[in-house]
């Protein structure tokens, strides 16, 4: 079976960051190169883990992010 991601070196790792769109801000915990396709047609995209302050994660697309 292929991987269906793989980590990205990112400058933001460990810094706090903010998701534009919701304004949420929080920890970028990983950025991850990852097939988000569920339909069997691979699709790319590299995805920002951010932990909020609450420990709760979420993701965002990488151009979703910016320095909080």
């Amino acid at each position: 079976m292929p991987e269906v991601y793989e980590y990205v070196p990112h400058a933001l790792l460990r810094k706090r960051v903010r998701d534009t769109p919701s304004g949420a801000e929080g920890e970028l915990m990983a950025v991850v190169h990852e097939n988000v396709s569920d339909t069997g047609i691979e699709r790319w995209m590299d995805l920002a883990y951010i932990r909020l302050p609450s420990g709760r994660e979420f993701s965002t697309t990488i151009e979703n992010i910016e320095p909080a």
